[in-house]
Protein backbone atom coordinates (compact mmCIF):
# COMPACT_ATOMS: atom_id res chain seq x y z
CA UNK A 1 0.00 0.00 0.00
CA UNK A 2 1.34 3.41 -0.95
CA UNK A 3 1.12 5.89 1.91
CA UNK A 4 -0.91 9.07 1.53
CA UNK A 5 1.32 11.91 0.37
CA UNK A 6 0.42 15.57 0.59
CA UNK A 7 3.04 17.62 -1.21
CA UNK A 8 2.92 21.21 -0.02
CA UNK A 9 4.72 24.38 -1.06
CA UNK A 10 8.15 23.88 0.48
CA UNK A 11 8.46 20.27 -0.65
CA UNK A 12 7.34 20.95 -4.19
CA UNK A 13 9.84 23.78 -4.62
CA UNK A 14 12.65 21.46 -3.58
CA UNK A 15 11.43 18.82 -6.05
CA UNK A 16 11.28 21.42 -8.79
CA UNK A 17 14.95 22.22 -8.28
CA UNK A 18 16.22 18.66 -8.63
CA UNK A 19 14.32 17.09 -11.52
CA UNK A 20 15.80 17.24 -15.03
CA UNK A 21 14.08 19.40 -17.62
CA UNK A 22 13.95 19.37 -21.41
CA UNK A 23 17.00 21.58 -21.86
CA UNK A 24 18.99 19.37 -19.48
CA UNK A 25 18.51 16.49 -21.92
CA UNK A 26 19.79 18.49 -24.90
CA UNK A 27 16.42 19.31 -26.51
CA UNK A 28 16.99 22.30 -28.83
CA UNK A 29 14.52 25.04 -27.94
CA UNK A 30 14.17 28.58 -29.22
CA UNK A 31 14.13 31.76 -27.19
CA UNK A 32 15.61 33.13 -23.99
CA UNK A 33 14.11 32.01 -20.70
CA UNK A 34 13.84 33.84 -17.40
CA UNK A 35 15.94 32.75 -14.40
CA UNK A 36 13.49 30.04 -13.26
CA UNK A 37 12.28 29.14 -16.76
CA UNK A 38 8.83 29.13 -15.15
CA UNK A 39 5.60 31.10 -15.00
CA UNK A 40 6.97 32.60 -11.78
CA UNK A 41 9.51 34.57 -13.82
CA UNK A 42 6.64 37.03 -14.18
CA UNK A 43 7.00 39.07 -11.00
CA UNK A 44 4.35 38.50 -8.30
CA UNK A 45 3.05 35.23 -9.81
CA UNK A 46 2.92 32.41 -7.26
CA UNK A 47 2.21 28.68 -7.70
CA UNK A 48 1.19 26.06 -5.15
CA UNK A 49 0.45 22.33 -5.37
CA UNK A 50 -1.25 19.70 -3.28
CA UNK A 51 -0.47 16.15 -4.43
CA UNK A 52 -2.53 13.12 -3.39
CA UNK A 53 -1.10 9.62 -3.84
CA UNK A 54 -2.56 6.69 -1.93
CA UNK A 55 -3.27 2.98 -2.42
CA UNK A 56 -2.65 0.49 -5.19
CA UNK A 57 -4.28 -2.49 -6.88
CA UNK A 58 -7.91 -2.95 -7.86
CA UNK A 59 -10.21 0.05 -8.10
CA UNK A 60 -12.55 0.51 -5.14
CA UNK A 61 -14.66 3.57 -5.79
CA UNK A 62 -14.42 5.87 -2.81
CA UNK A 63 -11.30 4.13 -1.49
CA UNK A 64 -8.73 4.35 -4.28
CA UNK A 65 -6.14 4.10 -5.61
CA UNK A 66 -5.77 7.89 -5.49
CA UNK A 67 -3.56 9.75 -7.95
CA UNK A 68 -4.78 13.34 -8.01
CA UNK A 69 -4.36 16.84 -6.60
CA UNK A 70 -4.77 20.58 -6.99
CA UNK A 71 -2.63 23.37 -8.46
CA UNK A 72 -3.09 27.08 -7.71
CA UNK A 73 -1.74 30.02 -9.73
CA UNK A 74 -1.99 33.52 -8.28
CA UNK A 75 -1.51 36.44 -10.72
CA UNK A 76 -0.43 38.90 -8.01
CA UNK A 77 0.41 36.57 -5.15
CA UNK A 78 -1.86 35.06 -2.54
CA UNK A 79 -1.88 38.25 -0.43
CA UNK A 80 -3.46 40.35 -3.19
CA UNK A 81 -7.12 40.74 -4.13
CA UNK A 82 -6.37 43.17 -6.97
CA UNK A 83 -7.89 41.87 -10.25
CA UNK A 84 -5.75 41.47 -13.35
CA UNK A 85 -6.70 42.02 -16.98
CA UNK A 86 -7.37 38.60 -18.53
CA UNK A 87 -8.69 36.78 -21.58
CA UNK A 88 -9.47 33.15 -22.31
CA UNK A 89 -9.88 30.84 -25.30
CA UNK A 90 -11.12 27.29 -25.90
CA UNK A 91 -9.37 25.51 -28.77
CA UNK A 92 -11.72 22.58 -28.14
CA UNK A 93 -14.36 22.71 -25.46
CA UNK A 94 -14.81 19.16 -24.13
CA UNK A 95 -13.68 20.40 -20.73
CA UNK A 96 -14.39 22.96 -18.05
CA UNK A 97 -13.00 26.25 -16.83
CA UNK A 98 -15.39 28.01 -14.48
CA UNK A 99 -15.55 31.78 -14.15
CA UNK A 100 -14.87 32.50 -17.80
CA UNK A 101 -18.26 34.11 -18.46
CA UNK A 102 -17.37 36.97 -16.12
CA UNK A 103 -13.85 37.22 -17.54
CA UNK A 104 -15.36 37.58 -21.01
CA UNK A 105 -17.78 40.22 -19.74
CA UNK A 106 -15.56 42.22 -17.39
CA UNK A 107 -12.09 41.63 -18.80
CA UNK A 108 -10.68 40.86 -15.34
CA UNK A 109 -9.49 37.80 -13.43
CA UNK A 110 -10.48 38.32 -9.77
CA UNK A 111 -8.50 35.63 -7.99
CA UNK A 112 -6.34 32.55 -8.54
CA UNK A 113 -6.54 30.04 -11.36
CA UNK A 114 -7.06 26.54 -9.95
CA UNK A 115 -6.47 23.26 -11.80
CA UNK A 116 -7.61 19.82 -10.65
CA UNK A 117 -9.30 16.66 -11.97
CA UNK A 118 -12.64 16.72 -13.77
CA UNK A 119 -14.88 15.55 -10.94
CA UNK A 120 -13.33 17.83 -8.33
CA UNK A 121 -14.08 21.18 -9.98
CA UNK A 122 -17.07 21.92 -7.75
CA UNK A 123 -15.23 21.06 -4.54
CA UNK A 124 -12.27 23.25 -5.45
CA UNK A 125 -14.51 26.11 -6.54
CA UNK A 126 -16.39 26.12 -3.25
CA UNK A 127 -13.14 25.86 -1.30
CA UNK A 128 -11.73 28.93 -3.05
CA UNK A 129 -14.84 30.94 -2.18
CA UNK A 130 -14.61 29.89 1.47
CA UNK A 131 -10.88 30.72 1.57
CA UNK A 132 -11.51 34.16 0.06
CA UNK A 133 -14.29 34.87 2.57
CA UNK A 134 -12.16 33.81 5.55
CA UNK A 135 -9.20 35.88 4.36
CA UNK A 136 -11.15 38.87 3.04
CA UNK A 137 -9.68 38.33 -0.44
CA UNK A 138 -12.83 38.82 -2.49
CA UNK A 139 -13.07 41.76 -4.89
CA UNK A 140 -16.87 41.65 -5.03
CA UNK A 141 -19.35 40.55 -2.34
CA UNK A 142 -19.65 37.31 -4.34
CA UNK A 143 -17.00 35.19 -5.99
CA UNK A 144 -16.76 33.48 -9.38
CA UNK A 145 -13.57 31.43 -9.13
CA UNK A 146 -11.66 30.12 -12.13
CA UNK A 147 -11.26 26.35 -11.79
CA UNK A 148 -10.13 24.18 -14.71
CA UNK A 149 -9.76 20.42 -15.10
CA UNK A 150 -8.45 17.45 -16.99
CA UNK A 151 -9.51 13.81 -16.47
CA UNK A 152 -7.25 11.42 -14.55
CA UNK A 153 -9.49 8.35 -14.41
CA UNK A 154 -7.05 5.93 -16.03
CA UNK A 155 -4.77 6.19 -12.98
CA UNK A 156 -7.03 7.74 -10.33
CA UNK A 157 -10.30 6.79 -8.62
CA UNK A 158 -11.94 9.76 -10.32
CA UNK A 159 -15.43 8.89 -9.08
CA UNK A 160 -14.22 8.63 -5.49
CA UNK A 161 -14.12 12.43 -4.97
CA UNK A 162 -10.89 12.34 -3.02
CA UNK A 163 -9.96 15.99 -3.51
CA UNK A 164 -11.36 17.74 -0.46
CA UNK A 165 -11.69 21.45 0.40
CA UNK A 166 -8.63 21.29 2.63
CA UNK A 167 -6.53 20.11 -0.31
CA UNK A 168 -7.53 23.16 -2.34
CA UNK A 169 -6.69 25.36 0.64
CA UNK A 170 -3.29 23.70 1.00
CA UNK A 171 -2.52 24.51 -2.64
CA UNK A 172 -3.60 28.12 -2.08
CA UNK A 173 -1.62 28.54 1.13
CA UNK A 174 1.51 26.87 -0.25
CA UNK A 175 1.76 29.14 -3.30
CA UNK A 176 5.19 30.71 -3.70
CA UNK A 177 7.39 32.35 -6.29
CA UNK A 178 10.63 30.71 -7.46
CA UNK A 179 11.11 27.27 -9.04
CA UNK A 180 7.91 25.33 -9.76
CA UNK A 181 7.60 21.58 -9.23
CA UNK A 182 6.67 19.70 -12.42
CA UNK A 183 5.46 16.29 -13.53
CA UNK A 184 3.43 14.15 -11.10
CA UNK A 185 2.37 17.02 -8.85
CA UNK A 186 -0.76 18.99 -8.04
CA UNK A 187 -3.59 18.72 -10.53
CA UNK A 188 -1.21 16.92 -12.90
CA UNK A 189 -0.56 13.96 -10.61
CA UNK A 190 -2.63 11.40 -12.55
CA UNK A 191 -2.36 12.84 -16.05
CA UNK A 192 -1.11 11.24 -19.28
CA UNK A 193 0.50 13.06 -22.22
CA UNK A 194 1.14 11.39 -25.57
CA UNK A 195 0.63 8.07 -23.72
CA UNK A 196 3.65 8.83 -21.57
CA UNK A 197 3.22 10.07 -18.03
CA UNK A 198 2.26 13.74 -18.17
CA UNK A 199 1.27 16.40 -15.67
CA UNK A 200 2.42 19.90 -14.76
CA UNK A 201 5.04 21.75 -16.79
CA UNK A 202 6.16 25.35 -17.01
CA UNK A 203 8.47 27.62 -18.97
CA UNK A 204 9.09 31.30 -19.68
CA UNK A 205 10.43 33.61 -22.35
CA UNK A 206 11.97 37.04 -22.32
CA UNK A 207 10.51 39.31 -24.99
CA UNK A 208 12.29 42.63 -25.03
CA UNK A 209 11.43 44.41 -21.79
CA UNK A 210 8.70 41.90 -20.99
CA UNK A 211 8.34 38.32 -19.78
CA UNK A 212 5.82 35.65 -20.74
CA UNK A 213 5.38 32.63 -18.47
CA UNK A 214 3.32 29.51 -19.15
CA UNK A 215 2.10 26.67 -16.94
CA UNK A 216 0.37 23.62 -18.42
CA UNK A 217 -1.54 20.63 -17.11
CA UNK A 218 -0.85 18.23 -19.97
CA UNK A 219 -3.18 15.25 -20.44
CA UNK A 220 -3.56 14.80 -24.19
CA UNK A 221 -2.25 13.15 -27.34
CA UNK A 222 -1.43 9.77 -28.85
CA UNK A 223 2.11 8.40 -28.86
CA UNK A 224 2.41 8.48 -32.64
CA UNK A 225 1.64 12.22 -32.67
CA UNK A 226 4.47 13.38 -30.41
CA UNK A 227 7.09 15.56 -32.02
CA UNK A 228 9.98 17.06 -30.07
CA UNK A 229 11.71 19.96 -31.78
CA UNK A 230 10.41 18.59 -35.08
CA UNK A 231 11.58 15.02 -34.44
CA UNK A 232 8.90 12.25 -34.63
CA UNK A 233 9.76 10.91 -31.19
CA UNK A 234 6.41 9.18 -30.75
CA UNK A 235 6.96 7.07 -33.86
CA UNK A 236 10.43 6.09 -32.66
CA UNK A 237 9.55 5.21 -29.05
CA UNK A 238 6.71 2.72 -29.34
CA UNK A 239 7.22 0.47 -26.31
CA UNK A 240 4.98 0.37 -23.24
CA UNK A 241 1.99 2.19 -24.69
CA UNK A 242 -0.84 2.21 -22.10
CA UNK A 243 -4.36 1.20 -23.09
CA UNK A 244 -3.57 -1.72 -25.36
CA UNK A 245 -6.65 -1.73 -27.60
CA UNK A 246 -6.52 1.66 -29.24
CA UNK A 247 -9.03 0.58 -31.86
CA UNK A 248 -11.82 0.40 -29.29
CA UNK A 249 -10.64 2.77 -26.58
CA UNK A 250 -11.93 6.34 -26.52
CA UNK A 251 -8.36 7.68 -26.55
CA UNK A 252 -7.95 6.42 -30.11
CA UNK A 253 -9.44 9.76 -31.13
CA UNK A 254 -7.03 11.78 -28.96
CA UNK A 255 -9.55 12.27 -26.17
CA UNK A 256 -7.34 14.17 -23.80
CA UNK A 257 -7.05 17.69 -22.53
CA UNK A 258 -4.65 20.48 -21.72
CA UNK A 259 -5.13 23.50 -19.50
CA UNK A 260 -2.74 26.38 -20.15
CA UNK A 261 -2.19 29.42 -17.94
CA UNK A 262 -0.26 32.30 -19.49
CA UNK A 263 1.15 35.19 -17.47
CA UNK A 264 2.86 38.34 -18.69
CA UNK A 265 4.00 41.65 -17.29
CA UNK A 266 3.39 43.34 -20.63
CA UNK A 267 0.61 45.96 -20.41
CA UNK A 268 -2.04 44.12 -22.40
CA UNK A 269 -5.78 44.64 -22.14
CA UNK A 270 -8.34 41.83 -22.05
CA UNK A 271 -8.94 41.66 -25.81
CA UNK A 272 -5.18 41.46 -26.40
CA UNK A 273 -4.82 38.76 -23.76
CA UNK A 274 -7.48 36.71 -25.52
CA UNK A 275 -5.30 36.94 -28.62
CA UNK A 276 -2.32 35.78 -26.55
CA UNK A 277 -4.34 32.85 -25.21
CA UNK A 278 -5.20 31.73 -28.74
CA UNK A 279 -1.50 31.44 -29.60
CA UNK A 280 -1.01 28.76 -26.95
CA UNK A 281 -2.73 26.39 -29.36
CA UNK A 282 0.16 26.83 -31.78
CA UNK A 283 2.55 25.71 -29.06
CA UNK A 284 0.43 22.60 -28.51
CA UNK A 285 0.45 21.93 -32.25
CA UNK A 286 4.25 22.15 -32.38
CA UNK A 287 4.38 19.14 -30.06
CA UNK A 288 1.88 17.20 -32.19
CA UNK A 289 -1.46 17.99 -30.55
CA UNK A 290 -4.56 18.14 -32.76
CA UNK A 291 -7.33 19.13 -30.29
CA UNK A 292 -9.48 16.07 -30.95
CA UNK A 293 -13.24 15.96 -30.46
CA UNK A 294 -12.98 14.63 -26.92
CA UNK A 295 -10.28 17.06 -25.85
CA UNK A 296 -10.67 19.98 -23.47
CA UNK A 297 -8.04 22.49 -24.60
CA UNK A 298 -8.75 25.64 -22.61
CA UNK A 299 -6.34 28.53 -22.15
CA UNK A 300 -6.31 31.66 -19.99
CA UNK A 301 -3.92 34.61 -20.11
CA UNK A 302 -3.50 37.47 -17.65
CA UNK A 303 -1.31 40.55 -17.27
CA UNK A 304 0.24 41.74 -14.02
CA UNK A 305 0.61 45.26 -15.43
CA UNK A 306 -1.82 48.08 -14.62
CA UNK A 307 -2.37 47.33 -10.91
CA UNK A 308 -5.35 48.99 -9.28
CA UNK A 309 -7.30 49.82 -12.42
CA UNK A 310 -10.27 47.65 -11.40
CA UNK A 311 -11.07 49.85 -8.41
CA UNK A 312 -14.74 50.91 -8.37
CA UNK A 313 -14.33 54.69 -8.11
CA UNK A 314 -12.77 57.43 -10.21
CA UNK A 315 -11.14 57.21 -13.61
CA UNK A 316 -8.56 54.49 -14.22
CA UNK A 317 -5.27 55.53 -15.77
CA UNK A 318 -3.65 52.66 -17.62
CA UNK A 319 -1.09 51.76 -20.26
CA UNK A 320 -1.51 49.49 -23.26
CA UNK A 321 1.01 47.96 -25.62
CA UNK A 322 0.11 48.84 -29.22
CA UNK A 323 -1.09 45.92 -31.32
CA UNK A 324 1.78 46.51 -33.73
CA UNK A 325 4.18 45.54 -30.92
CA UNK A 326 2.42 42.39 -29.76
CA UNK A 327 3.81 39.84 -32.25
CA UNK A 328 6.98 39.09 -30.21
CA UNK A 329 4.72 38.19 -27.29
CA UNK A 330 2.80 35.79 -29.52
CA UNK A 331 6.10 34.11 -30.41
CA UNK A 332 7.12 33.96 -26.76
CA UNK A 333 3.80 32.33 -25.87
CA UNK A 334 4.17 29.67 -28.56
CA UNK A 335 7.74 28.87 -27.53
CA UNK A 336 7.02 28.76 -23.79
CA UNK A 337 3.94 26.58 -24.28
CA UNK A 338 5.90 24.07 -26.34
CA UNK A 339 8.69 23.88 -23.77
CA UNK A 340 6.27 23.66 -20.83
CA UNK A 341 4.74 20.53 -22.38
CA UNK A 342 8.18 18.99 -22.86
CA UNK A 343 9.10 19.88 -19.28
CA UNK A 344 5.96 18.12 -18.04
CA UNK A 345 6.95 14.99 -19.95
CA UNK A 346 10.58 15.04 -18.84
CA UNK A 347 9.81 15.69 -15.16
CA UNK A 348 7.05 13.08 -14.89
CA UNK A 349 7.82 9.69 -13.39
CA UNK A 350 6.38 6.28 -14.23
CA UNK A 351 3.16 5.73 -12.30
CA UNK A 352 0.94 2.71 -11.56
CA UNK A 353 -2.64 3.47 -10.55
CA UNK A 354 -6.12 1.93 -10.55
CA UNK A 355 -6.35 -1.71 -11.56
CA UNK A 356 -2.54 -1.68 -11.86
CA UNK A 357 -2.71 0.56 -14.92
CA UNK A 358 0.87 1.61 -15.61
CA UNK A 359 2.01 4.64 -17.57
CA UNK A 360 5.74 5.01 -18.20
CA UNK A 361 7.66 8.24 -18.10
CA UNK A 362 9.35 9.20 -21.34
CA UNK A 363 12.74 7.40 -21.16
CA UNK A 364 15.39 10.12 -21.05
CA UNK A 365 18.26 8.23 -22.64
CA UNK A 366 16.01 6.81 -25.33
CA UNK A 367 14.79 10.34 -26.08
CA UNK A 368 18.37 11.55 -26.38
CA UNK A 369 19.16 8.68 -28.78
CA UNK A 370 16.25 9.60 -31.01
CA UNK A 371 17.18 13.28 -31.03
CA UNK A 372 20.76 12.36 -31.92
CA UNK A 373 19.57 10.07 -34.73
CA UNK A 374 17.88 13.09 -36.34
CA UNK A 375 20.86 15.37 -35.64
CA UNK A 376 18.78 17.49 -33.25
CA UNK A 377 20.54 16.79 -29.96
CA UNK A 378 22.33 19.67 -28.26
CA UNK A 379 24.80 18.52 -25.65
CA UNK A 380 23.97 20.31 -22.37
Amino acid sequence: MVALLLVLGGATVAMGQTKPRARDLGIPLDGTTGPFNAITDVAAVEVGHTTLISGDGALQVGVGPIRSGVTAVFPRGRQSSDPAFAGWFALNGNGEMTGTTWIEESGFLEGPVMITNTHSVGTVRDAVIAWQVRNNKGFQPWSLPVVAETWDGFLNDANGFHVKPEHAVQALESARSGPVAEGNVGGGTGMICYQFKGGIGTSSRKSGDYTVGVLVQANFGLRRQLRVAGVPVGVEITEDIPIASLETDFRSGDAGSIIIVIATDAPLLSHQLKRLARRAGLGVARTGGIAGNGSGDIFIAFSTANPGVARPGGLAQLTMLPNDQITPLFEATVQATEEAIFNALVAAETMTGVDSHRVIAIPHERLREVMKKYNRLVEP
